[in-house]
């Protein structure tokens, strides 16, 4: 059975390489659908109360984008890896583009900054909250479409026929990375074919700037089929979605607080708060205090709209103090949920610490022990995005009048296999380390208790959306 899936993936991959021109077609067909739902909402008039999807393209757009296309294009990576950004990215495919015919500069060095996944994924998902990107296509228009005009002047600066921006500014570069190590397959390097090619050793060009010799896992691969074959040493080969994980991936400090105070911790901030009754308490609280000082100034409501969301036609404006609540609430929400998942790594590090040849000093106060457990954390990390993206495709099946009854119970479902699977993953790490049994049952238990803050989040969602 392996070894007919082996040739089945084989020859999707060859297919890929052999059929680039076709490839190339249809990613310019998705950056012409992408550049219209962009662009036309933008510039028509606002949908009124009785819009739908069936009679209104700006509710269509709304749809399209959250209700059908991060939701799935996020769900995808853990099942066919990066495929997305190799055969369907318009932001990609525009970047290599312009990197075709652009300049070919060196990439400088503070771009290659490892800090930049984390940083770009923070600033996004705040900024998209405070103009309410779900909601109003000037929203959309400014963080998708600034998105796409930045990455093609990346492209046209650096590199030649590079994806530059894919690779170190992207905001979702990270979190795509981090799933993509889940996938069932990837393109394997035989290191002694390598050595010793019998076949197709003409240059390649790698556009996500892979090293392909030195090439492990999936986080990095575009699987856009360009290397199958190449050297008689690389193919698309299935595995165990837990392999990179346990045996490969070592993780990082800014993959940790990716994992940690951004997917656990901002994520879960901006999903919550528009639907927290402590949100709402503490603003009023907040503006009782003001008004009764005459500090008058917070609860105007006066920043434009890519500023603040500023929308008074439809009665929808939100005030700097509005604007500061979901600053703090997503602070807390990062120190709460992202610190708690954080220390019970650090805990469980210092309880089952990993063989000496594969830590750091002592000295050091985190150790890269840290790292690799916290690789377990992807299903649930990932699955809680999903399901915060998702609640905008089940209100808007909601305003179409269809039932969602069924929507809580798959929600809790998803939700638990992830943070089995997130304790499998645990296990089968502490089981790699040299110490006693207790002490790993011990570290297990306090990576069990680190995941309760982000399991209350999201049943206390459930429980109000």
């Amino acid at each position: 059975m392996a070894a007919v899936l082996g040739r089945v993936t084989s020859r999707i991959a060859d297919f890929l390489r052999d059929h680039a021109p076709l490839l190339r077609k249809l990613q310019w067909g998705i950056v012409a659908i992408y550049a219209f739902l962009l662009i036309v909402p933008a510039v028509l008039p606002l949908p009124d109360n009785s819009a739908s999807v069936f009679n209104n393209l700006t509710i269509v757009a709304q749809f399209a984008f959250w209700g059908v296309w991060w939701p799935f294009v996020l769900i995808s990576m853990p099942i066919l890896g990066r495929a997305w950004c190799g055969w369907l990215c318009p932001e990609g495919m525009l970047s290599e583009w312009a990197s075709e015919r652009g300049q070919g500069r060196a990439i400088p060095k503070w771009m290659r900054w490892g800090g930049w996944p984390f940083v770009a994924f923070a600033l996004t998902t705040v900024y998209g909250q405070l103009v309410s990107v779900y909601q109003y296509p000037l929203a959309v228009l400014a963080v998708l479409g600034g998105s796409t005009v930045a990455a093609m002047i990346v492209g046209w600066r650096y590199g030649r026929s590079k994806r530059v921006w894919c690779k170190y500014l992207c905001p979702v570069n990270g979190v795509f990375n981090l799933l993509a190590k889940l996938a069932p397959w990837h393109f394997k390097v035989d290191e002694e074919k390598w050595r010793h090619p019998v076949i197709r050793i003409e240059t390649i060009n790698c556009a996500p700037l892979v090293p392909l010799r030195h090439m492990k896992g999936a986080g990095d691969c575009h699987v856009c089929g360009r290397c199958s074959g190449y050297r008689g040493a690389i193919a698309l080969t299935p595995r165990s979605p837990e392999e990179e994980i346990v045996h490969v991936a070592d993780g990082d400090a800014w993959q940790t607080a990716l994992l940690c105070f951004g997917l656990m911790g901002i994520a879960i901030g901006a999903f919550l708060w528009s639907a927290s009754p402590w949100y709402v308490t503490a603003k009023q609280w907040a503006a009782t205090w003001l008004v009764e000082h005459d500090i008058m100034w917070p609860l105007m409501d006066n920043a434009p709209w890519f500023i603040l969301t500023h929308y008074p036609d439809v009665n929808d404006s939100f005030s700097w103090l509005d604007g500061a609540g979901i600053l703090m609430f997503v602070v807390g929400a990062t120190v709460v949920v992202g610190g708690a998942s954080f220390l019970s790594l650090w805990i469980a590090d210092r309880l089952a610490p990993a063989a000496p040849a594969q830590d750091a000093p002592a000295t050091r106060w985190i150790r890269p022990g840290v790292h690799k457990l916290a690789q377990a954390l992807i299903p649930s990390a990932g699955i809680g995005v999903f399901l915060g993206l998702s609640a905008t495709t089940v209100n808007l099946l909601k305003h179409e009048g269809v039932q969602a009854a069924w929507a809580g119970p798959v929600r809790f479902t998803l939700l638990t296999l992830a943070v089995l699977w997130s304790l499998r993953l645990f296990a089968r790490l502490l089981k790699q380390r040299p110490v006693s049994g207790l002490r790993k049952a011990a570290a297990w238990l306090v990576l069990t208790a680190g995941l309760a803050p982000f399991c209350l989040a999201w049943v206390f969602f459930f429980a109000i959306w």
